[in-house]
């Protein structure tokens, strides 16, 4: 197999493992992990330091408040407070309630919710400091977790579907970061663009003595058509050099 693959297989197996002993590895699992790609100490090193990034304590947990900004700190207290008022239950009544629910009983289901809630809390502190707010992670969370309490028939035991809370849990938050860091790439990206076209559709306005049409500017520097509207879109039509409701 290439080896650059297997090492992106095996840097995913670590995290994953990391995830399922509470965002901690030790250096001994690490190592381990990598042991059959030969890898060199300052190799190792960089992987230490991608893990750190990702949240993930190497031998002891991270402390996820460390992450948080003064507005989720904010936003946490508030939200912990409205929680408060939620009965704790002990190990095993929260087992009794999941059977029930897995049986289809629709006020278990609920009080399933109600006990998951805080668990949704702490999930969404291991991801912050992501590049999204604690408050869409937690949202994310509950929205997976209502779903969840609806999938859990297929599940052989209470502990099983009790894993299924929390992957899905997980899943939707990850899922969420994600398709955040997705969207402000092509944000980048489609700025850049526009960065691109406001020098040529001044220099190319001032030539003409007015403003210029897409078609124009696409002539002028080679650049595709789409390519000028999504920098004008992006821009909110505020390129002011370019005529984008007429054409000539």
């Amino acid at each position: 197999m290439n080896q650059e693959l297997e090492f992106a297989k095996t840097l995913e197996k670590v995290r994953k493992l990391a995830s399922e002993q509470g965002n901690c590895i030790s250096e001994e699992q690490v190592a381990e992990a990598f042991r059959d790609l030969n890898l060199q100490k300052e190799q190792l090193e960089l992987v230490y330091d991608y893990l750190k990034k990702k949240k993930i304590g190497i031998g002891e947990p991270v402390n996820p408040d460390d992450y948080l900004s003064e507005e989720e700190i904010n936003y946490l207290e508030t939200y912990l407070e409205s929680l408060e008022a939620l009965e704790e239950v002990t190990e095993g009544v929260k087992e009794a309630i999941t059977l029930s629910a897995m049986a289809g009983d629709v006020s278990a289901k609920q009080k399933l919710i109600e006990i998951y809630l805080p668990q949704v809390v702490d999930i969404a502190k291991l991801y912050a400091g992501q590049g999204v707010f604690l408050e869409d992670l937690i949202g994310e969370g509950n929205v997976a977790l209502t779903m969840a309490v609806e999938m859990l028939d297929c599940a052989a035991n209470a502990t099983e579907a009790q894993g299924t809370l929390g992957s899905m849990i997980m899943e939707a938050m990850e899922n969420y970061i994600a398709e955040n860091t997705e969207q402000k790439e092509t944000g980048g990206k489609l700025a850049e663009e526009a960065n691109k076209i406001l020098e040529p559709a001044k220099e190319l306005a001032e030539s003409l003595g007015r403003k210029v049409t897409v078609s124009e500017l696409a002539a002028e520097t080679g650049m595709d058509e789409e390519i000028i509207r999504d920098a004008i879109r992006i821009s909110a039509d505020q390129i002011e050099y370019l005529d984008s409701k007429g054409e000539r």
